[in-house]
């Protein structure tokens, strides 16, 4: 971990980058099966789910950079390589051969996972006394009820 002025003790510093790295992880797989559902999407109201999840996607892709920039500020080195994300993701694999219609719930699990971490990750960041990722974290949980809530509304009826 390289020096820095921020005014987080080293301890803190340490702990928020290892759960940022961590969230780093889940964001960027979660966006590659998001755009996985968004290139395979089949059936009825394909455009509008078919936008949807390239507009999640991007919102998701915001918060990955967001994530490896808060640790790289913190003087670590943001993990968002292809083998450092399979090996430390909390969300379940998406299968490359998915019904066409099964995308949207299997997405919406996999947004579900990512907002439970972002929530814990809230809490872990606050009790660790690192405000700033607290507050990045509660950014990420108020997207992803609000993309949950866009994803549900598919499944219903």
């Amino acid at each position: 971990m390289r020096n820095t002025r921020i005014d987080l003790a080293p301890e803190i510093r340490e702990k928020s980058i290892e759960l940022l790295n961590a969230r780093l992880a889940d964001a960027i797989d979660l966006k590659l099966q998001a755009k996985q559902a968004h290139w395979n999407v089949k059936g009825r109201n394909f455009i509008a789910v078919h936008e949807l999840f390239d507009a999640i996607a991007g919102r998701v892709d915001a918060q990955v950079d967001e994530l490896a920039e808060r640790v790289t500020a913190l003087g670590g080195v943001a993990e968002g390589t292809l083998q450092a994300v399979s090996g430390r993701t909390a969300l379940a694999a998406y299968p490359v051969r998915t019904a066409p219609g099964d995308h949207v719930a299997r997405l919406a699990d996999a947004l579900a996972v990512y907002g439970k971490g972002a929530r814990a990750a809230i809490d872990t960041a606050t009790e660790a006394g690192d405000a700033v990722s607290a507050d990045l974290f509660t950014g990420i949980a108020r997207a992803v009820d609000k993309d949950l809530w866009f994803l549900e509304a598919h499944l219903e009826g």
